[in-house]
């Protein structure tokens, strides 16, 4: 039984967190033949403000880019 976890930034519409899901369920049914019932996917939401890269933050990153 396939377990996709996955860990986004903040930001996604619920639409585009379901099409990511789907998306993921399909991607490995045909990459290894699991069936769809038996794949599981979980995805995680962070705050931007709890990602860093560098020592910088999403959220720090996205201010001075709007600076």
């Amino acid at each position: 039984m396939p377990f996709i976890d996955v860990t986004i930034a903040q930001g996604r519409t619920p639409e585009q967190i379901r099409a990511l899901m789907h998306e993921l369920t399909e991607a490995a049914h045909r990459a290894i033949g699991a069936p769809i019932p038996n794949i599981r996917v979980v995805v995680r939401e962070v705050p931007t403000t709890h990602w860093a890269a560098g020592d910088v933050t999403i959220a720090e990153r996205q201010a001075a880019e709007s600076a």
